[in-house]
């Protein structure tokens, strides 16, 4: 069989749903915090999660998601729950066909079969959703089920040494502490570093 693969909706809906609760944690005092994702603090990271989100949504309904600036404007710090929320279910009605997840679609690393595109994007908000729980001192726990699912994704997709530039946005993989969790290794693929580790 040619086009096996795990659908990627399960673990985005759940992706988004982890993203949704630590959204909703963020205090008046959290939006200046520094995050692992160096060129965002938590206000800016928000932002880039609701803007990219709204990009994933566009892809999904068919449009031009190169289009969409991964950055969301004139969201008032108390309503950035709701943002998230209104846009990620958008995208999961937008992602809801089967079709869609073998019909090919544009994303910024190229042109890609849909459930590449969306595993792609579990990659991202499950990162981001790292980056934001590291700003806030861990709130709640993180489903390591994701973490997996996303390691797996950036494992495939992106190789193992690599400069930072405009075509590959992390930093070059660094290595994971010794019997680190899920979270913490795709962190390190990724290039980040824990704030708790300096």
């Amino acid at each position: 069989m040619t086009n096996v693969f795990t659908d990627p909706r399960p673990f985005y809906t759940r992706a988004t749903e982890q993203a949704a609760a630590l959204i909703k944690t963020v205090r008046a005092e959290d939006f200046t915090r520094p995050t692992p994702c160096t060129e965002f603090d938590v206000r800016a990271l928000l932002s880039h999660v609701v803007g990219g989100t709204r990009r994933i949504a566009v892809v999904g309904e068919g449009g031009d998601g190169l289009a969409v600036e991964p950055v969301a404007d004139g969201v008032a710090d108390d309503g950035w729950p709701t943002a998230y929320d209104e846009v990620r279910v958008r995208v999961l009605k937008a992602w809801e066909s089967d079709e869609r997840m073998t019909s090919p679609v544009r994303v910024p690393w190229g042109e890609v079969p849909g459930h590449a595109a969306l595993s792609g994007y579990v990659m991202e908000i499950v990162t981001h959703s790292w980056d934001l729980s590291e700003a806030l001192g861990h709130p709640h726990g993180l489903d390591p089920e994701l973490a997996e699912f996303a390691l797996a994704t950036a494992r495939r997709v992106l190789p193992d040494s690599r400069p930072r530039d405009a075509e590959t946005p992390f930093h070059t993989r660094r290595e994971a502490p010794e019997g680190a969790g899920a979270y913490d290794q795709l962190a390190a693929w990724l290039g980040r570093k824990p704030l708790s580790r300096g």
